[in-house]
């Protein structure tokens, strides 16, 4: 009997031990109010650890994006891109505008005047200038010199045909093409087609103009704004540019038709 008593007394007084460690192990550790980590020693290691990392991430939701909301992203430079489009296009309309005008007959000769005529050779049309050699025997007269003496007939029916009013001669193995001085009517009747030649043309300037503004529109949320506004300056200083260098062509073929 007291050796039961015995062992029963043993296995309370180990019961207590335990519930003692228990409670120890799970002991809530404090902070000082002030919130640093003074004090904090007697933590486990893991403890620690897991405060700190607390508190980090308590520092972090201060802040958009943990420090990294600060940094902004450099947006490609659209600037050579849509400046070399804009001139292409620009360039390209004057460039039209100039073959465009050197159809138009004037009172003086020149060997232009006949790059647009086309003449069917064997059932195929091409250019006069890329089947004969055009030049200038005077102010007033054209020389044309079949590179196939058998396209003659053929270089001559196309230059009556074309709406220049020229009467050609053969001449050997070359055309003469006499170019008759011009009406006051017909004078006034080319002006205007000069005119309106530069204006659709320098539509086309304009269009490319406007393309360009529109570009920098849709990317202007990804730049600076000084920046937007310096290349839409650009810009227009181009469209001024090829604008002029339009209207000085349009003179100078008015002044060519007229004679003055």
């Amino acid at each position: 009997m007291a050796l039961l008593l015995r062992r029963g007394v043993a296995l309370a007084a180990r019961s207590v031990r335990a519930a003692a460690v228990s409670s120890a192990s799970t002991t809530v550790h404090r902070l000082p109010a002030v919130g640093s980590l003074a004090g904090a020693g007697e933590l486990a290691p893991t403890q620690l650890f897991l405060l700190e990392a607390r508190r980090g991430f308590a520092k972090g939701k201060k802040s958009k994006d943990d420090g990294r909301g600060d940094t902004v992203q450099s947006a490609p430079d659209i600037g050579p891109t849509v400046k070399s489009a804009a001139t292409a296009q620009m360039d390209a309309a004057v460039v039209a505008l100039s073959r465009e005008l050197s159809k138009l007959r004037t009172g003086r000769a020149t060997p232009g005047m006949l790059d647009h005529i086309m003449v069917e050779t064997a059932d195929v049309k091409v250019g006069l200038n890329r089947i004969a050699v055009v030049s200038v025997l005077d102010a007033h007269t054209l020389s044309v010199m079949p590179y196939d003496p058998s396209s003659m007939k053929s270089i001559e029916n196309a230059i009556i045909s074309s709406p220049l009013g020229i009467n050609p001669t053969p001449d050997g193995n070359r055309i003469i093409a006499a170019i008759p001085p011009l009406t006051k009517e017909n004078i006034q009747a080319l002006c205007k087609v000069v005119t309106k030649s530069g204006e659709e043309f320098k539509q086309s300037i304009r269009r490319a103009r406007q393309k360009a503004l529109d570009t920098i529109k849709k990317s202007s949320s990804s730049m600076p704004k000084d920046d937007a506004k310096r290349l839409e300056k650009e810009v227009e200083e181009l469209t001024k540019k090829f604008i002029k260098s339009a209207d000085d062509m349009c003179k100078a073929k008015e002044k060519e038709i007229s004679g003055s």
